[in-house]
């Protein structure tokens, strides 16, 4: 995709999204989002980076059409922009997949998975591979204080992100883990969680074994032993 394409971000305000936003910016992107309305931190971030927060959702902030449309996972048929977009038939796509497709492609991906500690997990891992000298790019689910960032392009080889097992959109009800097929997996812990989408505890470990079958043989696999669920995905 050309640098001088114009991206818009619906639900622009998600801590995930907003991390998006900034790295498709970096990479020389024209970026604007749109959300129901904006809260700290992520709108104060949004305002460091100058990119255009179109308050409330509405048709005309997609206006002239963008060249691509992210739809995040809190967005759901009903959305007035979404409605707008399926109606004329403007390109979207899912966060994951643009993550997979414009950053992930081509680094070695170390996701961090888990119910708990994700996101402490995965600043702490892209610290030690910034202190380490790595050049890491990262992504992580919150802003992480030794970085004052919830991103980070760098040019290294490795890209350390935060695996959610929550869905991926509304037309992609699976996780959205699967979408980074991980060359190593830190998996913290399985438990039952997210009740809206998860039926019960055997849902969400399954959901995990899809993420850990995707580790190609090179990868690793790191767990911490936390009882029968966690062995049961591995």
């Amino acid at each position: 995709m050309s640098d001088n394409k114009h991206i818009h971000l619906i639900g622009i305000c998600g801590t995930a999204m907003a991390s998006l936003a900034g790295m498709l910016q970096r990479r020389g992107f024209r970026v604007t989002g749109s959300d129901a309305a904006a809260y700290p931190p992520m709108s104060g971030f949004l305002a460091s980076l100058d990119i255009p927060l179109a308050q409330p959702f509405a048709s005309e902030n997609l206006q002239p059409p963008p060249d691509l449309v992210v739809v995040g996972n809190a967005i759901s048929r009903g959305n007035v922009e979404l409605e707008h977009v399926l109606d004329q038939r403007i390109p979207f796509c899912s966060l994951p997949q643009i993550l997979h497709d414009e950053f992930l492609r081509g680094k070695e991906v170390l996701a961090v998975a888990g119910t708990h500690g994700k996101t402490t997990t995965t600043s702490m891992l892209a610290w030690i591979f910034h202190t380490a000298g790595l050049q890491p790019s990262f992504l992580i689910g919150g802003i992480a204080e030794n970085f004052g960032s919830s991103f980070q392009l760098g040019q290294g080889k490795h890209f350390i992100i935060e695996g959610d097992e929550y869905d991926t959109a509304f037309f992609d009800k699976g996780p959205k883990f699967l979408h980074y097929f991980p060359d190593s997996v830190i998996l913290t812990s399985v438990e039952f969680d997210h009740a809206d989408i998860y039926r019960d505890l055997d849902a969400v470990e399954t959901a995990f074994k899809r993420l850990v079958n995707l580790v190609p043989r090179r990868g690793r696999i790191i767990a911490f032993d936390s009882g029968e669920s966690l062995e049961r995905c591995l």
